[in-house]
């Protein structure tokens, strides 16, 4: 993973930078003037940003107001006033100064689930690829490119789509899963199967879908989803 941090606390970045050499797989790039370290992630577009909230007359928060799209944001001060300005920028999350490497692996990891869903919400909608279920005694073709999800319900399953009226067959919902993608599809709950591509957010018991469905997520399932 690509990464800065601006901090004009040279210890503070040597801090940072010892923690990214434990993690083993993040390409660090330093810098204590805020105005160039800034410069620098405008031209280069790293994947994540440490970045400190005050800098002698500098505010990290202003210069946060200019990073580039697709640039993940970790706040590291030692103000934790500040917290609110920086979720307010939808930092992925905010590092209270000192802190532990524990807690530093911690926001890593959120920033690396935040690419993965950005990723999946921007990944091709599995256009042309089809699946066959019964409906009563028909086969009806799918688009699974046009599923938002699909709920089981006592002894039939209704796929949702974005387009049209529901699909509802009465195949077995680990039936149904088989003809998935593994891929393309996961599965969040006993009773939901989500298109990995509409997750717009998760947390340990509800994610929400593209338009704003909301999905429980089963305590057996939430570990699987943190480490897709």
């Amino acid at each position: 993973m690509k990464c800065v941090a601006i901090d004009d606390e040279p210890m503070a970045l040597e801090v940072i930078k010892n923690f990214c050499n434990r993690l083993g797989d993040m390409e660090l790039t330093t810098f204590t003037n805020p105005l160039v370290g800034i410069t620098h992630v405008k031209r280069m577009r790293p994947e994540l940003l440490f970045l400190d909230v005050k800098m002698g007359e500098v505010s990290g928060v202003n210069l946060a107001r200019e990073l580039p799209q697709g640039t993940m944001l970790v706040f590291t001060t030692a103000y934790a006033q500040f917290a609110v300005d920086g979720f307010d920028l939808n930092a992925v999350d905010f590092l209270h100064k000192p802190f532990s490497f524990s807690r530093f692996e911690k926001a890593v990891n959120k920033v690396r689930q935040a690419i993965k869903l950005v990723n999946y919400s921007s990944a091709p909608p599995l256009d042309g690829e089809v699946i066959t279920v019964k409906v009563e005694y028909k086969n009806v073709t799918v688009q699974l490119g046009s599923i938002l999800y699909i709920q089981a319900m006592d002894n039939y399953v209704k796929i949702h789509t974005v387009d049209s009226r529901p699909i509802v067959t009465q195949m077995s919902m680990k039936a149904l899963e088989a003809l998935l993608p593994e891929g393309d599809f996961m599965r969040v709950h006993k009773s939901y199967i989500v298109p990995r591509h509409r997750i717009e957010n998760y947390s340990r018991s509800q994610l929400t879908l593209t338009g704003g469905t909301q999905i429980p997520v089963g305590r057996a399932y939430s570990q699987a989803i943190n480490n897709a």
